[in-house]
């Protein structure tokens, strides 16, 4: 069990030290993964950026993900039971959310090229590992050189999901028995909008003074 996001973050960094003479860089899945990211990127030394894409919840339970969606695109597992029009009218709501976050944390720098990048993929854990897998098949179309999924936590099927898509996947704990992400740390606030704008802005303090 982890105290918090922070401690996460400490011990992942530790598991990816070898990428830190790669020309690279950290995308925190919001808002969660983005206090994970922080000290991740401040111990490689790599910028950091949020990747905007939010799950696509199941229509009966909205925590299961049946999928993502980012600002261009979306990726779906296709369920008998789910019409369309419900991923459609999903895909719309979650669209407006990112464009929102977008307009907050985004709009005012320049996104970092991910052509020939390490690209490493935070978030605080995986359940299903849907969203990630979702992000990895967006991702693909900016040609990074190599996209690393970095998580705490997950269930073995995440994993197993992730690392047929992903070049390589690093996660600190994969428990027999999986209760959900909240159930391996401590404190698992959720992140608010302001944390993920002060973390932000602290790593683009140490960029500037860097």
């Amino acid at each position: 069990m982890f105290q918090d996001r922070i401690e996460a973050g400490l011990l992942l960094a530790k598991q990816l030290r070898k990428y830190k003479n790669d020309p690279g860089i950290v995308l925190a899945v919001p808002r969660g993964g983005v206090p994970v990211a922080y000290v991740v990127a401040k111990e490689l030394g790599f910028p950091v950026e949020l990747i905007l894409t939010k799950k696509i919840g199941h229509p009966n339970n909205r925590e299961y993900a049946i999928g993502a969606a980012s600002l261009t695109d979306f990726f779906v597992i296709l369920h008998e039971d789910i019409p369309l029009d419900y991923i459609e009218t999903e895909v719309k709501k979650i669209r407006q959310r990112l464009k929102e976050m977008y307009g907050s944390f985004i709009s005012h720098t320049t996104p970092e090229k991910l052509e020939g990048k390490t690209v490493i993929v935070i978030d605080d854990g995986a359940a299903t590992g849907n969203t990630l897998l979702s992000t990895v098949h967006v991702l693909r179309k900016s040609k990074p050189r190599k996209i690393v999924i970095a998580i705490p936590v997950a269930s073995q099927s995440a994993v197993d999901k992730l690392s047929q898509v992903a070049d390589n996947v690093v996660v600190l704990l994969v428990p027999h028995r999986f209760y959900g992400v909240g159930a391996f740390y401590k404190s698992f606030e959720q992140v608010t909008d302001e944390e993920v704008q002060l973390y932000l802005d602290k790593l683009n303090e140490l960029k500037k003074a860097g």
